[in-house]
């Protein structure tokens, strides 16, 4: 008996047990928004009245990050990189 779960608009969250500065996430994990799969990463924080809270991060998945940054039509149709604009007209 075997259900596809619907992960849509879902995440989940673990501790981070790698951490070793206050920069590093206390805890990090995987969110589901709209069916894109994003990082997500919170901090746990005091406030300046004592009170704990998280400070939330959300950030492209790995796979987005590692992608090849995407070409303006320009970029892609000058491949050698030469600007069409390099000239000698004086004004």
């Amino acid at each position: 008996m075997s259900e596809e779960y619907d992960n849509t608009n879902r995440g989940v969250l673990f501790k981070n047990d790698k951490k070793e500065s206050d920069r590093h996430p206390d805890y990090t994990g995987t969110l589901n928004v709209n069916g894109v799969e994003h990082w997500f990463s919170a901090w746990i924080k005091t406030s300046k009245k004592g009170n704990k809270f998280m400070s939330l991060s959300l950030g492209a998945a790995k796979e987005a990050r590692e992608a090849k940054p995407v070409q303006s039509p320009a970029q892609a149709n000058n491949p050698g990189g030469y600007d069409d604009f390099d000239d000698d007209i004086p004004f």
